[in-house]
């Protein structure tokens, strides 16, 4: 969540009320955000691990309280004091929603786009112009901490947007927005201002020199490109290079009346909700508060011929509409429709309206609230109205028992056996390469049964593993200084993913599905078959399954008759183990002779299914993954148990 640091006293002045820290907490929590710290520069100062200063230093630092307030990520128009202060007035019924529009429809400047060279890098852009505004310094403060903020935040570290304002007074229309070789671009920037740069060497400049370590972050968005972004004006002036830095020549001062605004983006949608954030929430400084001049954008092809066109800001106002009922049952309240329109009114959704007989109710959504996109957005700003602690408790009206699910009860009861047993458990990566998943273990590429990823970050995230040996394996891999004297022994119970074309979740068919597996694998001096083997059965007994009478009489233990007795086993449940048949798809994964298949029968079913397979691990698996001792593994279907 983005936090936005006010001070207290600007903040009461900007509502007209006056507050204890407490009761402006508890203001915050009901109006959905959250103040997080109270605080100030001089402290904040002297509790910096970072930045140390002098004793004379920090005493020259403000002492005045600063709160620090925590807004919601998509709730762009909190993100200063005036869009925060506004929003607050307006919820408590101290002010009215403001209406805010075009102070003319004919545009005042024209900004033209010139599309061949500006869609190799940033291929969009967006103005406005505020008219007669009025800075002080608080006011100025707050403008440049707005862009920062939306630079971090939606502009996603000026990669998809980047803000420019500039004194109008000093530049003359028509404005330019043009894509030039750095070697082309020449002027003074706002950082240091003190002389002349061209591109390539302001780059240089931003990447080397420490007083512009804060501009640093943002080279590497242009740098590599053969052309850069450039706006400038009609005598060739240039206003910014974005999305780096504006020039000398245009900067804002407090004395500024005229602001022009443009924004360059890769995102024309993002551009226009950071252009319309910016209107709103200081448009009410200019002389008629709440307006704004558009701008005309015009794009341009090689040949000088208008291409494609728009005028801007789009001060973009919306109806949504939502369920009255839907509204009540998710919130947990039970309000008629009037009230809820009323309520609407409160968190800037007004004016409301109601359709189809009072149970659909329609909102009108303000340029400043772009995080309306659903109807869960107007039932979650109408329970914010109506009080989240005006919602009463009430008990269910219907009587339900909640459980466990089956497979997950059945996993997390082996999960402790099988660690009382000397197991550790491992947590692996659920993304695999395709090596690992098939070659390393000797067993045939079938990619048509696996979930592939049409591009992945690395070769390490090629497809969704469908079995959970390699993640023991290569933690064995990266275990080798443990000791391995009295063996080493891991299991894993976790997903795996299979193409699965017939397998419907939802009422769409999704083409896969997830398969509970368990594996575990032991390394010692020995290759442990035995004891691996023993796993298989304490699994089967844990799980209710009785070994068939076949399976018995090869135990070398002569009297069977007091285990049976006191087994515990599921009616019509039986499993054997029989030696892996020829052509097995793991017969290569296995050593030759020292592998073996659970076979299951369920009850009501003549069919015996493969619950697993179990064995020593071929030398060459374990050459491919590095492992240093022999091994045996096994791995079974869980869900086939239950």
């Amino acid at each position: 969540m983005p936090t936005v640091a006010v001070e207290k006293e600007q903040l009461f002045a900007h509502m007209g009320r006056t507050y204890t820290d407490v009761a402006f907490d508890e203001l915050c929590f009901e109006f959905g955000i959250e103040l997080d710290e109270i605080t100030s520069e001089r402290e904040e100062a002297q509790k910096s691990s970072t930045v140390k200063l002098s004793e004379q230093q920090i005493a020259a630092l403000s002492d005045k309280v600063v709160y620090k307030i925590d807004v919601p990520a998509n709730r762009y128009d909190l993100l200063c004091i005036e869009g925060l202060s506004r929003s607050l007035k307006i919820f408590l019924g101290d002010q009215q929603p403001p209406v805010f529009k075009l102070a003319q429809e004919e545009p005042v400047a024209t900004m033209k786009v010139k599309k061949p060279n500006t869609d190799t890098i940033r291929p969009f852009v967006v103005c406005a112009v505020l008219k007669d505004i009025t800075f002080t310094q608080e006011r100025y403060n707050s403008f440049i901490d707005l862009q920062d903020q939306l630079h971090r935040n939606l502009c996603r570290q000026r990669t998809l947007v980047a803000i420019g304002t500039h004194d109008m007074d000093t530049i003359e229309g028509p404005y330019v927005y043009d894509a030039k070789a750095g070697a082309d671009i020449e002027f003074v920037p706002l950082t240091p201002s003190d002389r002349s740069f061209n591109a390539n060497d302001l780059l240089n400049f931003y990447e080397t020199d420490v007083s512009a370590k804060h501009l640093k972050p943002y080279v590497p968005i242009i740098k590599d490109s053969p052309l850069y972004p450039v706006i400038s004006d009609s005598k060739d002036r240039v206003l910014s290079l974005p999305p780096l830095i504006n020039g000398d020549h245009s900067k804002i001062t407090l004395n500024t009346k005229n602001v022009f605004i443009e924004c360059t983006a890769t995102d024309l949608t993002k551009a226009n909700i950071v252009l319309d954030t910016m209107v709103t929430m200081f448009s009410e400084y200019c002389t008629t508060p709440f307006t704004v001049l558009p701008v005309n954008v015009e794009y341009e092809d090689a040949a000088g011929k208008i291409v494609d066109s728009y005028v801007t800001p789009t001060l973009s106002t919306r109806c949504e509409s939502a369920k009255v009922d839907f509204c009540n049952s998710l919130i947990g309240i039970n309000i008629t429709a009037q009230e809820m329109q009323e309520l609407c009114n409160k968190v800037q959704l007004g004016p409301a309206k109601l359709l189809e007989n009072d149970t659909i109710l329609e909102v009108t959504v303000p340029p400043t609230r772009s995080d309306i996109l659903h109807p869960v957005d107007i039932a979650e700003d109408i329970g914010i109205a109506f009080g989240y602690n005006n919602i009463v408790k009430r008990v269910p009206a219907t009587n339900t028992v909640g459980g466990e699910f089956p497979l997950n009860q059945l996993g997390d009861l082996l999960r402790e056996e099988i660690g009382r047993a000397g197991y550790t458990e491992v947590l692996t990566h659920g993304l695999c390469s395709i090596h690992d998943n098939f070659d390393a273990l000797q067993c045939p590429q079938k990619l048509e049964k696996a979930v592939s990823l049409s591009n992945p970050a690395n070769i390490e995230y090629q497809v969704i593993r469908t079995t959970l040996l390699p993640g023991l394996l290569k933690t064995l891999q990266h275990n080798k200084s443990a000791s391995f004297s009295n063996g080493f022994k891991l299991f894993e119970i976790s997903d795996v993913v299979e193409v699965d074309l017939e397998h419907v979740i939802t009422e769409t068919r999704v083409g896969a599905k997830n398969v509970r597996k368990l594996a575990a694998v032991y390394a010692g001096p020995t290759s442990g078959f035995e004891i691996i083997h023993g796993l298989v059965d304490r699994i089967m007994t844990l799980t209710e399954v009785a070994p068939e009478a076949s399976y018995v009489a090869t135990s070398t233990k002569k009297d069977q008759t007091e285990e049976s007795r006191y087994r515990v086993s599921k009616e019509g449940w039986y499993y054997t183990v029989a030696a892996m048949p020829a052509g097995a798809y793991e017969e290569n994964m296995y050593f030759p002779g020292r592998a073996a298949e659970v076979i299951l029968t369920k009850p009501g079913s003549s069919d015996k299914v493969r619950l697993g397979t179990f064995g020593i691990l071929h030398p060459n698996v374990l050459k491919n993954f590095d492992i240093n001792y022999p091994s045996s593994v096994m791995e079974l279907d869980l869900e086939l148990l239950l």
